[in-house]
């Protein structure tokens, strides 16, 4: 039974039901790059590319738009472009190794978040995100124990998306209180989609250019850019006006864990975990469901009675 003299306020509850959404949605994402043939930055293109000519077809994304003063449409598509980077490598270290080690490790995100991140915020190094982030390390350790070995190039790749991962978070973040969801995540997707455009033209040997996809590719291309993109980052976006960029990372920490279990019946994968596996999943997840009971602790007055989130 709750407190009838508590109070809570819906904010920080909605930030973290939505946060939590978006990253049941993004489980299926390290599925999808091994499900579609195309190789990383083509991939990447395409999913930028539909996301943001559907994203163009809601109203509210062009009003958002034009409402917007042309600094924070230049730090949109620098998003844009940080977040195509961030997901290129992301996919080339899931073509290089598989979906499993792929998402666990965006799993490492939290120790560059706990770093970087108040530099990025221009807010103060917090003890206990610290230790939060550390405590993932042996649950990292552990997973990466219970993989096949060979995929070390895959593995590093992965850790250096992870730390671009960072840079877009805190970007996110930045942007989530002064644009519209739907309007930033539109020049978020459309600026990283030139981008990656570019690359490809001026470096043919990234992918396989311009190819037009088959109809297996394409079918998944449209629901990847659609339910696995535009949305969970519109959705992430509201979500951040609630809670802190750790917060949002410690929640994604909970991707590798849906995508690894998605992977058993969608890919076959199973054969490729063990006990560390298991274990290491226990450790991530019990640091992720710590986070949001730190942030009551530090709001529930020493008095004890009424309790404020927001």
């Amino acid at each position: 039974m709750s407190n009838p003299s508590a109070t809570f306020t819906p904010s920080n509850t909605r930030g973290y039901v939505l946060i939590h959404c978006c990253v049941v949605l993004f489980g299926f994402t390290p599925i999808m790059g091994r499900l579609i043939t195309l190789n990383a930055v083509p991939l990447v293109w395409w999913r930028m590319l539909l996301a943001a000519l559907v994203l163009l077809l809601v109203p509210a994304t062009w009003r958002g738009i034009r409402q917007m003063p042309w600094r924070l449409i230049g730090i949109c598509c620098l998003t844009g472009v940080v977040l195509a980077i961030c997901w290129a490598l992301f996919y080339l270290a899931i073509k290089l190794a598989n979906a499993s080690v792929g998402a666990i490790c965006l799993g490492t995100s939290p120790l560059f978040v706990a770093a970087a991140g108040p530099v990025l915020t221009h807010r103060p190094y917090n003890r206990t995100d610290l230790l939060l982030a550390a405590a993932i390390i042996p649950g990292i350790a552990l997973v990466v124990g219970g993989v096949p070995r060979g995929m070390g190039l895959g593995f590093v790749i992965g850790l250096f998306s992870a730390a671009i991962l960072t840079v877009f978070s805190g970007l996110n973040k930045y942007l989530s209180n002064r644009t519209h969801p739907l309007s930033s995540t539109c020049l978020e997707m459309a600026a990283g989609a030139l981008f990656l455009a570019l690359l490809m033209a001026l470096w043919p040997g990234v992918g396989d250019g311009f190819l037009i996809p088959d109809r297996h590719d394409l079918s998944l291309l449209i629901v990847f850019a659609v339910a696995l993109t535009a949305l969970p980052i519109a959705l992430m976006l509201v979500a951040l006006r609630d809670i802190s960029v750790f917060a949002q990372q410690m929640a994604v920490n909970l991707e590798p864990v849906y995508a690894v279990i998605l992977a058993v019946p969608i890919l076959g994968e199973q054969q490729q975990l063990d006990l560390l596996f298991y274990l290491g999943v226990l450790v991530i997840v019990g640091a992720v469901m710590v986070e949001p009971l730190v942030q009551w602790l530090r709001r529930h007055p020493r008095g004890g009675h009424a309790v404020h989130l927001r």
